[in-house]
This record gives C-alpha cells, sequence and structure tokens, in this order.
C-alpha cells in the first residue's frame, strides 16, 4: 500500500509539473502574440495618430518587447519565436522611422507657417508665446495675419487650416490683455474691422476645406 502511494504521488508530482509547464509555455506564446498585434496595432494607425501618441507607442512597445524576450526562455520553439520577434522590430523600425520623417515634416511646416503670420524672431512658433505683441505693434500684427490669410487661404490644408485657427485665438487672447495696457481707441477700431472682415471669410475657407478633403477620401475608397 505505501508503495502504491509512492507511486501515486510521483504520478501526480509529474501531471502538476507537466501542467505548470504548459501552462509557462501557453503564457510565453501569449506574450510573443501579444507583442506581433501590438506592432501591427502600430503599423495600422494613420500618420497623424502616429505622431500625436508617438512617446505612448514607444513606451508601450518596450514593455511589450522585453516581455517577449524575457518569454523566450519557456517558448516550445524558441528558433521560430526569436525569428517572430525579429521581424516584428524590423517592421517596428521602419514604422518608427517614416513616423520620425512626418513628425519632422510637420514641425517644419508649423514653422514655416508660424514664420509667414509672425515673421522671423517673434515667438517661439508653436509655444504659442505672444509677449512680443504689445500695445505699439498688436495693429500691424492683425495686419499681417490677415493679409497672410488672404494671399495663401487657397493653399492650405485641413491641419494648416486648425494651426490658423489656433494662433488667432492665441492672438486674440493676447489682445484681451493688451487693451487693458493702453491700446489706443482709433487702433482698436482697426483691429475691430479687421476682425469682421477675417471671421466670415476663415469660417468659409475651413469648412470649405473640410469638405473638399472628405468628398477626396471618398472617392479614394471607392
Amino acid at each position: 500500500m505505501k508503495r502504491i502511494n509512492l507511486v501515486l504521488g510521483a504520478a501526480l508530482v509529474a501531471v502538476s509539473f507537466t501542467s505548470c509547464k504548459n501552462e509557462a509555455e501557453m503564457a510565453a506564446e501569449k506574450s510573443v502574440d501579444r507583442y506581433e498585434s501590438f506592432v501591427d496595432s502600430v503599423d495600422r494607425l494613420d500618420d497623424a495618430e502616429k505622431s500625436a501618441n508617438w512617446a505612448a507607442i514607444e513606451a508601450q512597445y518596450e514593455t511589450r518587447l522585453n516581455e517577449a524576450q524575457a518569454a523566450l526562455d519557456n517558448v516550445k520553439d524558441r528558433e521560430n519565436a526569436q525569428k517572430r520577434i525579429d521581424d516584428k522590430k524590423a517592421k517596428y523600425d521602419e514604422v518608427k522611422n517614416e513616423t520620425s520623417e512626418s513628425m519632422a515634416n510637420a514641425n517644419n511646416n508649423d514653422s514655416t507657417l508660424w514664420v509667414a503670420y509672425f515673421g522671423e524672431g517673434n515667438g517661439v512658433g508653436n509655444d504659442m508665446d505672444f509677449t512680443w505683441v504689445n500695445k505699439d505693434n498688436i495693429l500691424s500684427v492683425y495686419q499681417r495675419f490677415v493679409d497672410t490669410f488672404n494671399a495663401n487661404k487657397d493653399n492650405y490644408s485641413r491641419e494648416d487650416f486648425d494651426k490658423i485657427k489656433a494662433y488667432y485665438e492665441a492672438l486674440d487672447a493676447r489682445k484681451n490683455t493688451v487693451e487693458k495696457e493702453g491700446l489706443s481707441a482709433e487702433d482698436n477700431r482697426k483691429i475691430a474691422a479687421l476682425k469682421l472682415e477675417f471671421a466670415p471669410k476663415f469660417k468659409w475657407e475651413r469648412m470649405t476645406a473640410k469638405g473638399n478633403e472628405n468628398e477626396e477620401a471618398k472617392e479614394a475608397a471607392e
């Protein structure tokens, strides 16, 4: 009886060991699967989503990659798993390079747009720094803004219109401060006239640009 119990006990230990091993292998496979799925999901994002969320994507990628690499010790077919990881590494590096290039181009475009509206050396571009605008120059800033828009409105993308809208709102916020610092009534009236000219024209052009882009996207999908 004692011998039978020992045999049964050994069998149970063997079954338990096998079960644990299988669970470890399954968990390891899932880690590699999750890594592959993550890279594929990043690849499917459009450029704007990738650029806007790249820091979070990078952090998540490192986590997924480390999990997959750590799982290699428990994967049944280690050589195949390593190849799967390496293939997705190459794909991710390709996506990363494309995104970096896209972000650099976007930054250059933002800088060019800022300079067109406000000139070299004024503010710091995307930081929306308007402390350089004061009661003595604010009318000329608005005049340049409106003139630049009128001259280039037919060439802007939807993203450009969104950026210009942000510039305009930030400039208006600065005007509220400048008014309290001694803005003359005459300059204030001229600025009001410029705003009255600009606002409806901008709204129409922006709406038209969005409509055109949506129509082009629809045609491309058909």
